[in-house]
């Protein structure tokens, strides 16, 4: 019963758009952590979710980031505070939304990544360059950064688009950016300067993905070029032919095997047809673009051609 559960779960999250994925990601991710600030409260150990936060925020000293340097990356995925993930996750939908009207979801994917990393950067810097952070150490979480790189772009290809705010009516994108980006920018007077100035880091390769757009220039292009090779990659390994061996072998040598009756029939040109056309489309523009129908063939005819 669980473990079917798990499966639907599952199914429903590989047929969602790439936006509701980051979403629900951020969403899990918060919901673990919540889970152990209850456990330390019910164990009376207050250090067991400081130790589980550890593993998942950037700290600023580069020797702590050399002990933990998955954190560059999970940190943007990561958030404690309700608020803040009930800001960024509603900021992520409503500019999200717009951005994939305007783009692909595989830049959405790429730019909230690298805008995690430019906030990361932005980050570390200022806390081992800026002489205000001699001696001070912080640490980074939240996904602010990514959702905020895709507010800045999203503001500049769209610059007009309007959207209409509780008690304030129709308002086009690039206020609301600027708006944004202001209060950031009056932020880094705060307690939490580092967490604003990631902010930046954010709005400024999404202000440099929207105008090298402008110009025909797409920087995410390099990481989808790596996503595509990885998906190759995949294809050589899992669907090369297997060696043939002499002799009678004990069942069929190429066949899928039935859950229903456990009997093999024979691989179909169109099983093998299909095959091509759906990774022939996810090479050219990502798994995200495939159809519900289009992914359960997937794994459908994979699964199959796997247990040959």
């Amino acid at each position: 019963m669980a473990t079917a559960t798990i499966r639907q779960l599952w199914g429903r999250y590989r047929s969602t758009g790439m936006l509701m994925k980051l979403i629900i990601v951020n969403i899990a991710v918060f919901i673990l952590l919540r889970v152990a600030g209850i456990i330390s409260v019910f164990t009376l150990d207050n250090s067991f979710v400081a130790k589980v936060l550890d593993m998942v925020e950037m700290p600023s000293r580069p020797s702590l980031l050399m002990e933990r340097p998955w954190t560059v990356v999970t940190y943007m995925f990561a958030q404690y505070d309700v608020f803040h993930i009930l800001f960024n996750m509603l900021w992520l939908y409503w500019f999200g939304s717009i951005f994939v009207s305007f783009s692909t979801r595989r830049r959405l994917f790429a730019l909230y990544l690298y805008g995690g990393l430019a906030g990361a950067a932005f980050f570390m810097g200022a806390y081992n360059l800026l002489p205000v952070f001699t001696g001070v150490d912080g640490s980074l979480i939240g996904s602010s950064a990514s959702v905020i790189a895709i507010v800045a772009a999203t503001a500049i290809i769209a610059p007009d688009y309007k959207v209409g705010l509780l008690f304030l009516g129709t308002v086009s994108l690039k206020w609301i950016a600027l708006i944004t980006i202001g209060i950031d920018l009056i932020g880094i007077t705060s307690a939490n300067a580092g967490g604003h100035l990631a902010h930046i880091g954010g709005a400024v390769i999404g202000a440099a993905y929207a105008l090298a757009l402008s110009r025909g220039v797409d920087i995410t292009a390099p990481f989808n070029a790596i996503a595509d090779k990885t998906v190759d990659l995949f294809r050589k390994i899992r669907f090369r032919p297997r060696r043939r061996t002499s002799g009678p072998q004990p069942g069929p040598s190429r066949g899928f095997t039935t859950s229903a009756t456990g009997r093999a029939r024979t691989a179909t040109p169109r099983d093998q047809a299909d095959l091509d056309i759906i990774l022939d489309k996810i090479k050219k523009s990502g798994y995200t673009s495939l159809t519900p129908d289009e992914r359960r063939r997937l794994f459908d005819v994979s699964d199959g051609i796997k247990d040959q």
